[in-house]
């Protein structure tokens, strides 16, 4: 019997060909590709990223071919490598769509066993092209034939995704796109030379260097192209015409090929285009800057006069082994990453391929610095590409193995995204689609060869693997600078590295460590210990390591790190907390790194730690309410009957806050008036428990107290504005109860007063409790407690007007409320008197401001940065407003306040002094008291005036909330905010 026919596979419909374009049907029958005939042809038009794309710009190539036509389908329909070359260009850039219909021959150059030509051939193919080409069409044709190169690589380089072509390597596509722009770059430059140099003029020495990834042969196929100009310096050279020659080559290539920039010469855009080569050395030898430094690693002679390229190299490139001894080496690096983070807007971030974080500027930059640290040692490093560097890193033990092979590929991953986004238009770009967008991302899956999975399709293994490689680069960025740190430590982890000692301390010290040997003994310390602790401390290391570089003190964040991870050796929720919550242990380190004032408080109250999480209404560390805290402090010691361990239980609670408050304020949660308002939210709750404790015991069961008492809250206490370092100034009233006569009273009164101060006053581990009594009647010389007739007779008669300007802060903080509030009714009539206060006393004032001024500043001390007693400091302010209160008060009821800020604002309200007068002083009070918080959290202790530059003043900035931890302009804000005030300050006292 005879064998059945075979039959032709069937014309797939548009819709299964992923046509989804109303004109596609006819576009198809325009073609004439409707028959079973074309079946395969249509298969494969059906794989290109963009089908329509691809079939729009077949219809236009159509147009455009005339009767060259029949001969490129015919070639189509036989030919499957070009078709799939041609199909997936269309359907991946419209640009080289566009110039395939504007130069339709060209898809001849698609047709063969297609080899790259060599860096060699490139150049004679782009010199013939001059020489070749009509005067008046030079520009044109060298155009075109960049294009026209252009359109072969992307061929080579795309069509594994229509048919089952060799994948071009990424590093042979970086490298071939850096060849084609010498090429182009040595044809600008001689366009350029017979422009500017006419008969008779030689033709000057030139060497252009190649910089960026031009010059590390990565090249994109959309990039600036990054030059530096070196001009011979002998009598024959004319540095101006070999400065035309320069410019005219740059605006011939950027006419032509690409934008090429010359940024990265001395000096930038404000220097000279052209320098000889004894100029640069001089620039690089006295100004450079370590960017610059760290630029010169990709420098490579790409055109012009070879010998001077290499006697540039061989000038400047020792220079860049030398970098990291500088002693701004440090601080520029760091200032570098925070400027990158900082040039990409954070509602585009996970967009960005290049500066978003987990991009390809976080390998570029960690990978470099590696080099920079490491490379003064050892010679193989001195290499420009970044996957050979990782590559040189890997081998010479600088990083593991697995963290280069890994970082490898996921540079090169997010490459070939940046370079599919990039063909599409030829466009500079490197944002990634919308996320809602999946049109966009299916292209680009489909273009960067992402195939479905079985689980999911090329879109959903393309969102899987963007979040899979960010998140790699992320921890690797990490692990790149301390893995191999902690490996060369020995011990209990795997040693997979070769980095020494005297290597692991250089790391260390590039990052920030000033002292890289201690460094290294908390790491050993840690990462070995045994079991359990020593295994999850050599996982957490790494980030957090990297978590603490970004902090103004990492050696002293380090060390807290390490006393508090002992205190809590026995506390299993410690480290997993920190395992598994990474915002606990990056918020962790932000404190640790900048504080010397939260570690010891978190030590003795460690359960703060497990708030930095967050909860579902945000960080838990905001969860808490000061007056609920304030109730559990006095009800906590309220069940003590001894009064030192009463006093013991409010001192507990008091850390617990402290810890809380502060923490809270160094991440940024906190305004400053909220942290003043916490603060003396647990004086108050501690000064009332302390009372409680003590009144309790020193009654006898069954018997009465011979006294009720009222503490009076003074100054910053008073007016609800107390800082970390602030003392609690006060002044305590009694009054007999019944059956007790006045001098029982006070007698017994003393005697609690007395015992409240000494027990809070005790030395221990935590903050002071130092209770300051000052301000009483007569200071120093008068009684410690009165009875409110007492305080009547004393202000009626002796009053002093510093007094009566102290009292214009007393509120009643503790002890009997019906007692404070007598108190405070019996005062007002001194401090707000009917007529108002004498002008006697108002000039009192003025005098006594004038002595502060000029005596009670510390010896020295700097008057422009003490923020207490200096210009337009805390002092100057809070004078300011109490004069005016003494002055007004008696006839604006607003000015019976005892907050600055408050009362600056019925200042304003009632236009006593101008508004801007107002805000000044407002913005000098807020800035003042935020930098004297920010000092103890920073120091540890109290102090008031403001360091010089340096590591010190840096953290202060960024305790204070300051947006960089560049402490120079934290400074020059404080003296430039304080100038102000302190003009305001003297108009109203000289008025």
């Amino acid at each position: 019997m005879p064998k059945p026919a075979t039959q032709r596979p069937k014309l797939p419909s548009v819709g299964r060909l992923g046509l989804v374009e109303p004109p596609a049907r006819a576009d198809l029958t325009r073609l004439g590709w409707t028959t079973d005939a074309h079946v395969e042809l249509l298969w494969s038009l059906s794989r290109a990223p963009d089908a329509d794309a691809a079939l729009r710009a077949m219809v236009r190539l159509a147009d455009a071919a005339g009767a060259e036509w029949d001969e490129l389908n015919t070639a189509v329909m036989k030919d499957r490598s070009l078709r799939g070359r041609l199909f997936a260009v269309l359907g991946s850039s419209l640009a080289l769509g566009d110039h395939l219909v504007a130069h339709p021959q060209s898809w001849h150059l698609l047709q063969g066993n297609l080899v790259l030509p060599s860096a060699d051939e490139l150049h004679r193919l782009f010199t013939d092209c001059v020489t070749e080409a009509p005067k008046d069409a030079v520009l044109p044709a060298l155009r075109t034939l960049y294009r026209d190169r252009l359109l072969v690589l992307a061929a080579l380089d795309v069509a594994p995704t229509v048919e089952n072509e060799p994948v071009l390597p990424f590093a042979t596509v970086g490298s071939h796109l850096a060849d084609l722009a010498d090429a182009a770059l040595g044809a600008a430059l001689q366009v350029a030379v017979a422009t500017v140099c006419k008969e008779g003029t030689p033709a000057p020495r030139l060497a252009v260097i190649a910089m960026g990834k031009c010059g590390a042969r990565e090249l994109n196929y959309v990039s600036d192209v990054d030059i530096i100009f070196v001009a011979g310096s002998t009598a024959q050279d004319n540095l101006a015409i070999t400065t035309r020659v320069a410019g005219e080559m740059m605006r011939l290539a950027s006419e032509t090929f690409f934008e090429v920039d010359a940024a990265l010469r001395p000096e930038g855009k404000h220097g000279q285009l052209v320098r000889t080569l004894e100029s640069h050395v001089a620039y690089y030898e006295r100004w450079a800057k370590t960017w610059e430094f760290q630029a010169l690693l990709k420098a490579r002679p790409a055109v012009g006069d070879a010998e001077l390229g290499k006697q540039y190299m061989a000038a400047l490139m020792p220079m860049v082994w030398t970098a990291c001894e500088r002693e701004d080496f440090v601080p520029d690096v760091q200032a570098m990453r925070r400027r990158v983070e900082q040039l990409v807007p954070a509602d585009v971030r996970a967009r960005e391929i290049k500066l978003g974080t987990g991009g390809l500027r976080d390998v570029e930059f960690a990978v470099q610095l590696l080099q920079l640290v490491h490379g003064r040692n050892d010679s193989s490093l001195h290499v420009s590409s970044t996957v050979e560097a990782l590559a040189a890193l890997s081998a010479g033990g600088y990083v593991g193995r697995d963290d280069a092979a890994n970082m490898t590929a996921s540079y090169e991953f997010l490459r070939l995204l940046e370079h599919r986004l990039q063909l599409q238009r030829l466009k500079r770009t490197h944002m990634l689609p919308a996320p809602d967008d999946d049109e966009a991302l299916r292209w680009l899956a489909r273009a960067a060869h992402v195939r479905p999975d079985g689980q999911h399709d090329a879109l959903g293994v393309l969102r899987e693997e963007m979040r899979r490689q960010s998140l790699r680069v992320s921890r690797l960025h990490a692990k790149l600078f301390y893995q191999p740190l902690l490996e060369s430590l020995g011990g209990s982890v795997d040693i997979t590295s070769g980095l020494t000692a005297e290597a692991a301390e250089r790391q260390l010290a590039a990052l920030g460590y000033q002292s890289p040997a201690s460094a290294l003994t908390h790491l050993s310390a840690m990462a070995n210990q045994s079991g359990r602790r020593g295994r999850v401390q050599a996982v957490l290391l790494p980030t957090l390591l990297d978590w603490l570089s970004d902090t103004p003190d990492p050696d002293g964040g380090l060390l807290a790190y390490r006393r508090v991870s002992e205190a809590l050796a026995e506390q299993r929720w410690y480290l997993a907390t920190l395992r598994d919550e990474s915002a606990v242990a990056k918020r962790l380190m932000h404190v640790l790194g900048t504080s010397a004032f939260v570690p010891e408080l978190l030590m003795r109250a460690p359960e703060v730690i497990q708030s930095y999480a967050d909860g579902p209404s945000g960080p838990k560390l905001l969860d808490t309410d000061p007056e609920v805290i304030s109730r559990a402090l006095v009800a906590a010691a309220g069940r003590q009957a001894d009064p030192i361990k009463a006093i013991a239980a409010a001192r507990t609670l008091r850390r617990r806050e402290l810890a809380r408050i502060a923490s809270a304020d160094l991440l940024g949660m906190l305004e400053v008036r909220d942290v003043c308002k916490a603060l003396t939210a647990v004086w108050v709750a501690v000064l009332q428990a302390a009372l409680e404790a003590v009144i309790r015991a020193n009654t006898p069961a069954g018997d009465r107290a011979p006294a009720t008492i009222a503490v009076i809250g003074m100054g910053r206490l008073g007016g609800g504005e107390l800082g970390y370092g602030s003392d609690a100034d006060v002044m305590f009233v009694c009054e007999p109860t019944d059956g007790f006569d006045d001098s029982a009273a006070v007698k017994w009164s003393v005697s609690v007063a007395e015992q409240v101060r000494a027990l809070l006053g005790t030395p221990s581990a935590d903050p002071p409790l130092e209770v300051d009594i000052n301000l009483r009647p007569e200071g120093r010389s008068g009684p410690l407690v009165r009875t409110l007739s007492s305080y009547a007779a004393y202000y009626e008669q002796w009053a002093q007007p510093w007094e009566i300007q102290a009292l214009l802060r007393a509120h009643r903080v503790a002890g009997d409320p019906d007692l404070g509030e007598q108190f405070l009714h019996l005062i007002d009539k001194t401090r707000y008197p009917s007529g108002g206060v004498s002008t006697e006393a108002v000039q009192e004032i003025r005098r006594i401001k004038a002595r502060v001024d000029a005596e009670r500043l510390p010896r020295g001390a700097d008057p422009n940065t003490h923020t207490k007693l200096g210009r337009g400091g805390l002092a100057d302010v809070e004078w300011t407003v109490q004069l005016l209160q003494l002055r007004f008060a008696h006839r604006i009821p607003a000015l019976h306040n005892t907050s600055t800020l408050e009362s600056l604002d019925a200042i304003g309200a009632a236009e006593l002094i101008a508004e801007g007068d107002v805000d000044l002083l407002r913005q000098a009070w807020l800035t003042a008291t935020r930098a004297r918080n920010a000092l103890v959290l920073v120091r540890g202790k109290p102090t008031d005036q403001l360091p010089g530059p340096g590591r010190q003043l840096n953290a202060v900035a960024v305790a204070a909330g300051w947006p960089t931890d560049d402490g120079s302009e934290f400074l020059d804000n404080y003296l430039r905010v304080t100038r102000r005030a302190k003009a305001v300050v003297r108009k109203v006292f000289g008025d």
